[in-house]
């Protein structure tokens, strides 16, 4: 079941690549609607997330259902750092304790408690 959880993490790390790709893309000015979503950095983005979906479903083979949002979960620790990383955004306290939190729910999901 770990290989399976790992598979389904991944998905969710190069999901999480996809939208910073997306972004990037939102936030440049196009000559037209066509570059604007027809463009290599958009495609590939979105071939990103097809192959996350399959990850997901191939995850879904041997986790129990319950563990996909718990491991989704994950996806929020990404976006707050590629946010920062990327985007410049500022990690603020509210951020910090919502991650804890994040960070919390799983240990504690993970721990059976």
């Amino acid at each position: 079941m770990i290989a399976y959880a790992a598979v389904y993490l991944f998905g969710v790390f190069i999901s999480a690549i996809s939208q910073v790709l997306l972004k990037q893309e939102a936030l440049k000015e196009h000559d037209s609607i066509i570059k604007e979503y027809l463009n290599p950095s958009v495609v590939f983005a979105y071939v990103l997330f097809f192959a996350a979906t399959l990850m997901s479903i191939f995850a879904y083979k041997a986790i129990p259902l319950s563990l996909g949002p718990i491991l989704e979960a994950t996806s929020y620790i990404y976006v707050v750092a590629f946010g920062a990383l990327f985007f410049k955004e500022r990690i603020t306290k509210k951020k910090i304790c919502a991650l804890v939190l994040i960070i919390a729910g799983i240990v504690i999901y993970s721990l059976g408690v």
